[in-house]
């Protein structure tokens, strides 16, 4: 495997992942799926963060993270308190209860997702490559990320 393939591996990843996401019910949303999941990922590993310290954190525009704050605001995933130190910013945090949509999202499987992605309906394969996922998922986590720009 080279640096390419590594890429269009974790594109694809990316992609059904996204397929694996619940909808139902949500209606046309603003922005993408990728940008809300970078941004409440940066939201958990630095609560209470401006909106300015997200985006240089995550590279995303200003307007794609702002975007992806109300989505997730609307979900009940984040909240949004004024800063003391400057009342003109926002202070954006973990939400203290889990959200039924939240919990929607996080409950969500990946089998049928990734079973259409494999071109099977093989329980067994499914289930065999899902570990595997686990597995890689548990030594390249998000934080893991901080590393490569260190």
């Amino acid at each position: 495997m080279n640096g390419v393939d590594l890429f269009l591996l974790g594109r694809t990843l990316m992609k059904i992942g996204e397929d694996a996401l619940p909808t139902e019910g949500l209606g046309e949303q603003p922005g993408s799926v990728r940008t809300v999941l970078i941004v409440v990922s940066d939201v958990r590993a630095h609560p209470g963060g401006a909106i300015s310290e997200i985006v240089t954190r995550t590279g995303l525009p200003q307007s794609a993270v702002s975007a992806a704050v109300a989505r997730l605001r609307e979900a009940g995933a984040v909240v949004t308190e004024p800063d003391v130190r400057d009342r003109r910013r926002l202070r954006v945090l973990p939400a203290p209860e889990i959200s039924g949509r939240v919990e929607q999202v996080r409950s969500a499987s990946i089998d049928a997702a990734l079973g259409k992605a494999l071109g099977t309906a093989d329980p067994h394969r499914v289930a065999e490559i899902a570990s595997l996922l686990e597995e890689l998922a548990r030594h390249l986590s998000p934080q893991t990320l901080t590393r490569l720009r260190e």
